[in-house]
C-alpha cells in the first residue's frame, strides 16, 4: 500500500492543504459574521430580526451544491455584466464564500440557542454598572456565549470540513479530488479512498483535542 501512494503523496498533501483553507477559511468567516449579527436577534429592529431569520431558512433549505454553483456561476455572470468584459471567479475564493454562506446559517442558529441560555439579568447587571451595549455584549455576554455555543460550533466545524469536498465540481483540487485523480491513474481506488480517510479522521481527532482545550480553557474552574 505505501509503495502505491509514496508517489502520490505531495499530491495528497498538497489537496489536504487546499481543504483546510477552504474549511478554515468558510468556517471562520461563517463564524465571524455570527457572531456580529446574534446580538441583532434579540434587538428591538424587527425587520433585522425578520431578515436573518428569513436568511436562515431559505439557506438550510438549499443543498450545499447548489449555493456553491449559484456563488461560482452567478457571482461569474454578475461581474461579467457589470465589468463589461469576461470575469471568471476565483474558485477557492467561490468555494470560501459558498461554504461561509452554509456556516452562518447554522453558526447563527448555534449562538442564538446559546444566547437563549443566558439569562437576561446579565444585561440588566451590566447595565447597572454602566457598560454600554457594545460592551456589555464583548465582555459580559460573549465568553458566556462561547463557552455554552462551543459544542454545536465543534460540530458545525466538522460539517464544514466534510463540505469541503464538494468544491471540487468547481475545479479545486482538494484533497478528495486528488485522491479521485490518484484512484483513476493506478487502478487503486481502495488505496488511495482509504488514504483520504485516514487524513479526515487525522484533522478530525486533532479538531477533537483543540476542542477539549478550549472547553477547558472556557470552563471557569471552581
Amino acid at each position: 500500500m505505501l509503495e502505491v501512494v509514496a508517489p502520490y503523496a505531495m499530491q495528497l498533501l498538497q489537496g489536504l492543504s487546499v481543504t483546510l483553507k477552504i474549511a478554515l477559511g468558510s468556517f471562520i468567516l461563517g463564524l465571524g459574521l455570527a457572531t456580529v449579527c446574534v446580538p441583532l436577534l434579540t434587538s428591538r429592529f424587527t425587520v433585522l430580526r425578520r431578515a436573518l431569520g428569513f436568511y436562515v431558512a431559505v439557506v438550510r433549505g438549499l443543498p450545499e451544491l447548489l449555493i456553491i454553483f449559484l456563488i461560482f456561476y452567478g457571482g461569474t455572470v454578475l461581474l461579467t455584466k457589470l465589468s463589461g468584459s469576461y470575469f471568471e471567479v476565483n474558485a477557492l475564493a467561490a468555494g470560501i464564500v459558498a461554504l461561509a454562506v452554509v456556516a452562518f446559517a447554522y453558526n447563527l442558529e448555534i449562538l442564538r440557542s446559546a444566547l437563549n441560555d443566558i439569562p437576561s439579568g446579565q444585561w440588566e447587571a451590566a447595565t447597572t454598572l454602566g457598560l454600554n451595549p457594545v460592551q456589555t455584549f464583548g465582555r459580559v455576554i460573549l465568553p458566556q456565549l462561547m463557552r455554552r455555543a462551543l459544542p454545536g460550533l465543534g460540530n458545525q466545524w466538522l460539517i464544514t470540513l466534510k463540505e469541503s469536498a464538494l468544491v471540487s465540481i468547481i475545479g479545486l483540487e482538494e484533497l478528495m479530488r486528488k485522491s479521485v485523480v490518484a484512484a483513476g491513474a493506478t487502478h487503486e481506488p481502495l488505496t488511495f479512498y482509504l488514504s483520504a480517510a485516514f487524513l479526515y479522521i487525522l484533522i478530525t481527532a486533532v479538531s477533537g483535542l483543540v476542542l477539549t482545550r478550549l472547553d477547558k480553557r472556557l470552563t471557569p474552574s471552581i
